[in-house]
């Protein structure tokens, strides 16, 4: 039986970035090809030189928004609450001269939030380019959106160049091949930091094996398992090439939601732990919290086993056909952490060279943990709420 894998190949194509720190040529990079092998080639190709991983594509799907009461008081509001979550209005930074990347469903690229920002959009899903989803709009405007009608939604509000890989279709539906393609486009290009608020689809994989494929239902789930296993790896190795650019001069981070699995409004145990891609070691994966008073709480469906917490409940962002909406998600946090790592990004830069494990620590260490309020352990949380430079 053959199936759609992704290969991870060695590659001597010379980088093309422009961010802060991007690559001079001679630095290990890797190709993304798909190819269709049974799960015999498969082990071979995996044993050739130069090759980094082998796995079989997978379904991809975006963290949907999980509506919350807060989003109708946010809708209302005039201030993204996040913003002074973060503290990113008391930073004297603004993103300049970082560049980000945003690996969602697009961008509405004419909306007002965007002005002066230099956005290039590269289709990944085979629908064209634009966002008629709305969640990549959203999560964008979060990282460097404009203020809108005098609200301010956006904390690195002077990034100047924003790629957008459209790989969640219009239904939010996507594969795992998009996914790293699109990485290893936004890291060529000079991404600083790369925000994705997407996870495996476990359970569409199943499917597609069971209905597509007719393989018996009890092989399908551990064929599954195994396509999840070997797709978590892929990320790491990706990740790990990613790291390897830093001797070259290439600084490049990627941040990751969480999920919006656990349901912890109806039993304090019902925790999932965090999804792929962001579980997979390299990545900073992000949970979600809200505002409780004054402080900040676990949203209840936030995902565990995280390395930092943000803003994610009730979250003031760009609506893809125009104006503001407010949605919940650790899709929501994610970006704030995006937009947090620019402003950090552009203060250590000030000091000469910057690579991503100290970008990765400033940023991990930002976190606080004071202001949390409620049951929660380390694990909820990670090091907490980040905070941007002062």
């Amino acid at each position: 039986m053959k199936e759609k894998y992704v290969i991870l190949r060695e590659s001597s194509t010379r980088r093309r970035g422009s961010g802060a720190g991007a690559a001079s040529a001679g630095a290990e990079t890797v190709k993304v090809e798909i190819d269709e092998l049974d799960r015999r080639s498969s082990r071979a190709v995996a044993a050739k030189k130069g090759v980094k991983a082998v796995a079989p594509v997978i379904p991809m799907r975006l963290i949907a928004p999980v509506p919350q009461a807060d989003d109708d008081a946010q809708a209302a509001a005039t201030t993204a609450w996040g913003i002074s979550a973060v503290k990113a209005d008391v930073s004297p930074f603004d993103g300049s001269d970082v560049v980000v990347a945003v690996l969602d469903t697009g961008i509405a690229a004419g909306h007002p939030a965007f002005a002066g920002v230099d956005v290039q959009e590269e289709d990944f899903t085979g629908e064209g380019n634009g966002d008629t989803h709305g969640h990549g709009t959203h999560c964008a405007g979060t990282i460097f959106g404009q203020d809108v009608n005098g609200t301010r939604i956006g904390i690195a509000r002077n990034v100047k160049k924003a790629l957008i890989g459209k790989v969640l279709g219009d239904q939010g539906g996507g594969g795992s091949d998009a996914i790293l393609k699109a990485i290893n486009w936004a890291v060529e290009e000079g991404a600083n930091v790369i925000s994705m608020s997407l996870g495996i689809d476990f359970p569409g994989f199943v499917d597609y094996l069971i209905n597509e494929q007719n393989v018996p239902a009890d092989l399908a789930t551990t064929m599954a398992l195994e396509g999840y296993r070997q797709n978590v790896l892929l990320f790491e190795r990706l990740a790990s090439v990613v790291k390897a650019q830093e001797p070259f001069g290439q600084t490049t981070i990627i941040i990751a939601a969480a999920g919006n699995e656990s349901r912890r409004s109806e039993n304090a145990d019902f925790e999932i732990a965090c999804s792929p891609p962001a579980v997979s070691e390299g990545l900073i994966s992000v949970a979600a919290l809200g505002l409780q008073g004054s402080k900040f709480r676990v949203a209840p469906f936030s995902n565990t086993n995280v390395l930092v917490s943000g803003p994610g409940v009730g979250v003031l962002s760009a609506r893809h056909t125009g104006g503001l909406v407010a949605m919940s998600g650790t899709s929501m946090a994610t970006p704030h952490v995006a937009g947090v790592a620019a402003l950090w990004m552009q203060r250590l830069a000030a000091d000469g060279d910057v690579t991503g494990a100290q970008l990765t620590a400033r940023l991990i260490a930002s976190g606080v943990r004071n202001d949390i309020t409620g049951a929660f352990d380390v694990a909820d949380v990670g090091s907490g709420m980040v905070q941007c430079p002062i």
